[in-house]
This record gives structure tokens, C-alpha cells and sequence, in this order.
């Protein structure tokens, strides 16, 4: 067969050398992770059996494949979607903006243009993150099942490209499967690198590097077979890093796809950010992978599975009882309904034929309990049922209990934001500014380069806030109390009500759109003094009419009956007097 049909070439010695390094890196990520992948492997079995014999590098999996034949008890199972569900609540809730971008530079913070502008990118942010294309609801609730399940959780966001591998104007994001991830760890603790291990048959890998196809592939793709082959997606820190080039060299984060059966390397790229946004729920020193709640309960959830098989056994007993006969008793009893079984018992009464007993059902049934609310716990389930199970509470109570919940699950949001959230957001940004989505920048922008800040507007982290706006709320409502006892308005004079009601405004994720600006909150008080101004010239007119009459009528009673040159005439009304010349006035 001739290679150059498939536009092969021979690989140089340093793509060979190149290919020798990530091969050794990945013997020594397979090494170091295999522990994890002994204990991902019992987990799976009990809580996310289609992740079951997919963790060691080389398993295979037939499609379709029954994986459920360990599993007993499907309480675990249940607990890990409801911790998914209560995340994706918390953390990434879809029915509103959980998220918004400002700054911590307070001459940018009072700039309307800058804020607009942090708003409109936060707008398209959302609508490229939710679009049908980019796909990040599914793959994130993936995302959160995997962090349950094996303390360990990765997305990939990149440049969505269409049927033909053209780039959109697009995200699109996806799930690693732990099995299929090797993660790597700068001196700081913080994920700058990965391996991701994938299959692709002969006719995939073709059309993903066409110039660069490997030779060991052809005779599979000559007979179209559908055996899948092995590759490696390699990203690290780039070593000859220059800023400002345009080539891969300029990229901060190497790329490299090699092929395992091929031994070569297919293509090599870079990216200006870290593709990948990774969360471990929990870590123990010394390790790169997280431990998950699953993890924790798991001695629970075998015990669990190991009494639901007892308890299964009671009740299959019960329904269907062993019989306990004598030695000379009553053979070949009939269990049919309305059977007649004569010799069954003796000439007084007693029967011949006993039932086995099969144990105390309710002491297995608590027991089971004792393991689910474990479970549970363990999942933060239990957590919300708290409001559910308790209709009678008060108001006040509903809020303290809302308070400790939030307490109880502050540690868990805040690891996530700042370890998964944080860079995908970062790294959402990048791409749309490679992709031309971004608005033009206001002149302070641009002055600091695009500098913004994540404020997460979830509904933990609002109800964290929230304890400010409920503090200066109930501080002003004690000062009026007082105002209204003294009479002295004074007593508010400490409070500065601009700057609270526009904070509160944005911890409650008020949009700053719906927000005046300082010009026409300027406009609007100008405006109201007018019309106060106004207002009171009307109502002090009566009392200036009355006044200027009071000088008229005491103005006629004065002597001479004449006030200040004027007379009265014929019809009773003022006339002005003439003064004559040479004589005193008439």
C-alpha cells in the first residue's frame, strides 16, 4: 500500500523525541492516578454505573453494555442527581444571570459608560453560554455528577466550528470524562496542564488531520473498519513563550495531538488561555485529584447495599415462607390458595407444619435509614428538606434556617467559583475577544486594558450579601423610630443613601440599565425643588392676598381717608391725584 495516497510523511527526529516526552509524561500521570482509579471504579459501581470500567488507560467498553448488576440499593444514585441539581441551583441557576462583570478600581466603578459596557458584555456572554450550539447546560450537569461522584470535575471551552470544521461565531463546551483526563499541577497547586486520552476509528481520525494522517492507519481505513484507535491531546505551559508573535509561539498554553499506534505527532497549535476549567470538591495534601462526597460516604453506601439484600431476603421470605415440617409429618403440602392439606395438624389442633421465621423487618428498615440519612447528608440533600419537612415555622424562623443553610454550603460554592467558574469565565472572555464579540471599550477602559472583575450574583452568594441590605434596613428603620420620637430629622443625617441604594441594588442584581444616571438624578432633584418651590408660592398666595388687603383697609382708615396719593371717586375706587404746579395739591 502507498502511504503518500494518505499524505504521510515521516515524522522528524524531534516530533519523534517530541512524541517519546509526552509518552513518558503520560506513563507517569497513569502511575500517580491509578489509586484514585480503584476507588472511582467502587464509586461508579453504586452511584454513576456508566462510568463503571472506564477509568484505566486501554478499557473498553461494549456500547450498550449492562453495568447496573452491582448495584442494590439506588439511594446513592438518587442523591448524587439531586447534589447535581442543587449545585447547577446554587452556582449556575439557568433562569437568571448568576454572574456579572464590574471593577475594583472605584474610578471605573463610578463611570455610567464603563458600567453599561460591563453589562452589555455580561449580556452576551449569557447569550453565547446558553445558545443551543454551545451546549453548556448538559455538559455542566455533567460536570457537577462527576464532582459528586469522584471529587473531580473538568470543561473544555474553545471556538465552536460547524459540519464542515469551519469556526463559528460560537462556544461550545464539554465534559471530560475523568477517565479519560490526566491533570497536572504547577508549584502553586493550580492545574496548568492535562492529557486527555480519546479513541477515534480510521475514518474520525482522517478527516480531523487529513495533511497528517498516520501511516499505521491506513490499512484500517482502506477496509473501513470501526476499531477504535488511541490519541493523546496534550496542553501545557508553553516553554518558548514569546508575547506578541503570531504564530503558536505566541500562544501562552502549548497543543499537541499525537497518535499512540502511530507514534507521531498530528498537529501542534497553542491557546492564549487554558482550555480547560477544573474543580476538585475536596483535596487532600499531596494529591492533584479531589475526593467527592461519594468518596467520603462510600463505607455507608456498601452498607446500605449490603442491607437492601438482606432486607430483600426478609421480604422474600415473608411472602413467600420457608416451611418447617417433622420428620414423619405431611409431605408434598400444597401451597395453591383453597388447598386441602389433611395431616396438617394433629387430632387437637396443633399444626404440623411451621414457618421459618424471617427476622425483624423494622429493625433492617432503620438501619437502611440510618445509612440514607448519611447519604444524604453527605450529598447536601438533606440540607433541603429543611424548609419542606418544617410548614409550620415562622417567617423569621424560614430566614435563620435559610441562613445556616447558606452557612453550611458556603465552603462548596466558594471552592467552585474560584477553581472552576472563575477561569471559565476567563477563558469565555478570551475567546469572544478573539472572535470579534466584544463591544467597543469607554476611554477608561481601554486606558486599563479591558480590566473587569467576576461578582457572582447566584443565589447563595446574593443571600450571603444580603445580610448588608438586612442590616441597613433594620439600622434605618431604629433611626426613624427615633426621629419620629424626637422630632429630629437630624438623627439621619449619618446615612449616606446614595451609595447604599445603589449597592443594595447591586447585590440584589439589579441591572445597572434600570439605573439613573448621576446627571439625571441631578436633573430629576432640580426639578423637584422647582416644583416644591412652586407648590409653596401657591399655597402662601392666599395668605399674601390677605395681607396686601389687611394694608388696604388699614390704608383707608387712615386720616383724610386717602392712602399714600391715592382718592376714592365717584365709584369708590382709588384715584391718582394730580398736584397742580404753584399749589398745594387739590
Amino acid at each position: 500500500m502507498d502511504a503518500t495516497n494518505y499524505n504521510y510523511r515521516e515524522p522528524t527526529e524531534e516530533e519523534q523525541e517530541d512524541f517519546r516526552d509526552i509518552m513518558q509524561v503520560f506513563g507517569q500521570a497513569q502511575l500517580w492516578r491509578n489509586t484514585f482509579a480503584s476507588q472511582w471504579e467502587e464509586v461508579a459501581a453504586l452511584v454513576l454505573p456508566n462510568s463503571v470500567n472506564t477509568f484505566y488507560y486501554g478499557s473498553y467498553n461494549w456500547p450498550g453494555q449492562k453495568k447496573t448488576h452491582l448495584q442494590i440499593d439506588a439511594s446513592g444514585m438518587m442523591a448524587l442527581h439531586r447534589f447535581g441539581a442543587i449545585l447547577d441551583s446554587l452556582l449556575t441557576p439557568r433562569n437568571m444571570i448568576w454572574h456579572q462583570l464590574t471593577s475594583e478600581n472605584p474610578e471605573v466603578a463610578k463611570d455610567r459608560q464603563a458600567r453599561l459596557w460591563y453589562e452589555d458584555v455580561t449580556r452576551r456572554l449569557f447569550q453565547l453560554r446558553y445558545s443551543a450550539v454551545a451546549n453548556f447546560s448538559s455538559q455542566n450537569q455533567q460536570n457537577y455528577q462527576s464532582l459528586g461522584a469522584f471529587g473531580t470535575g473538568a470543561m473544555f471551552v474553545d471556538q465552536a466550528v460547524d459540519a464542515a470544521g469551519l469556526p463559528m461565531r460560537a462556544l461550545r463546551y464539554r465534559a471530560i470524562p475523568l477517565g479519560e483526563l490526566f491533570l497536572l499541577e504547577n508549584h502553586q497547586g493550580l492545574i496548568d496542564g492535562f492529557i486527555r486520552w480519546f479513541r477515534l476509528t480510521a475514518r474520525q481520525a482522517k478527516a480531523k488531520w487529513p495533511d497528517r494522517f498516520p501511516a499505521a492507519l491506513a490499512p484500517a481505513l482502506d477496509q473501513q473498519s470501526q476499531q477504535p484507535f488511541n490519541f493523546l491531546h496534550y496542553v501545557c505551559p508553553r516553554a518558548d513563550y514569546v508575547p506578541g508573535r503570531l504564530d503558536e509561539k505566541g500562544k501562552m498554553f502549548r497543543s499537541v495531538y499525537a497518535s499512540v499506534e502511530g507514534q507521531c505527532i498530528l498537529a501542534e497549535g497553542g491557546y492564549n488561555t487554558f482550555p480547560v476549567a477544573a474543580s476538585r470538591y475536596d483535596q487532600a495534601p499531596n494529591e492533584v485529584y479531589g475526593r467527592s462526597p461519594a468518596m467520603m460516604v462510600l463505607p455507608a453506601l456498601k452498607t446500605l447495599n449490603a442491607e437492601k439484600s438482606v432486607f430483600l431476603k426478609q421480604g422474600h421470605r415473608a411472602a413467600d415462607p420457608v416451611l418447617l415440617t417433622a420428620d414423619d409429618g405431611i409431605v408434598g403440602a400444597s401451597l395453591r390458595p383453597g388447598a386441602l392439606n389433611k395431616g396438617g395438624v394433629t387430632a387437637d389442633g396443633k399444626p404440623l407444619i411451621h414457618i421459618l421465621p424471617t427476622g425483624n423487618h423494622q429493625i433492617t428498615i432503620d438501619m437502611m435509614d440510618r445509612e440514607k440519612s448519611l447519604i444524604d447528608d453527605a450529598f447536601l440533600v438533606s440540607l433541603f428538606q429543611i424548609l419542606t419537612e418544617s410548614p409550620q415555622m415562622t417567617a423569621t424562623e424560614v430566614v435563620e434556617r435559610t441562613n445556616e443553610k447558606g452557612i453550611l454550603l458556603a465552603p462548596t460554592v466558594g471552592r467552585q467559583q474560584s477553581e472552576y467558574l472563575g477561569p471559565m469565565i476567563d477563558r469565555e472572555l478570551s475567546l469572544m475577544a478573539q472572535m470579534g464579540l466584544l463591544p467597543p471599550m469607554p476611554p477608561i477602559l481601554r486606558q486599563l486594558k479591558g480590566d473587569y472583575h467576576v461578582q457572582y450574583t447566584s443565589p447563595l452568594s446574593r443571600a450571603q450579601r444580603a445580610q448588608e441590605v438586612a442590616g441597613f434596613a433594620r439600622t434605618v428603620e431604629t433611626v426613624l423610630t427615633l426621629v419620629n420620637a424626637t422630632q429630629d430629622p437630624s438623627l439621619l443625617d449619618p446615612f449616606d443613601f446614595d451609595t447604599a441604594i445603589r449597592d443594595m441594588a447591586t447585590i440584589q442584581a439589579v441591572p445597572e440599565s434600570w439605573m439613573a444616571d448621576d446627571k439625571s438624578i441631578q436633573q430629576k432633584r432640580q426639578n423637584r425643588a422647582q416644583s416644591q418651590e412652586r407648590q409653596q408660592q401657591i399655597q402662601e398666595a392666599p395668605a399674601k392676598a390677605a395681607m396686601i388687603k389687611a394694608q388696604a383697609v388699614a390704608a383707608k382708615a387712615s386720616p383724610g381717608g386717602v392712602a399714600q396719593g391715592f382718592r376714592g371717586g365717584a365709584t369708590g375706587a382709588p384715584q391718582p391725584q394730580v398736584q397742580q404746579q404753584g399749589g398745594p395739591p387739590q
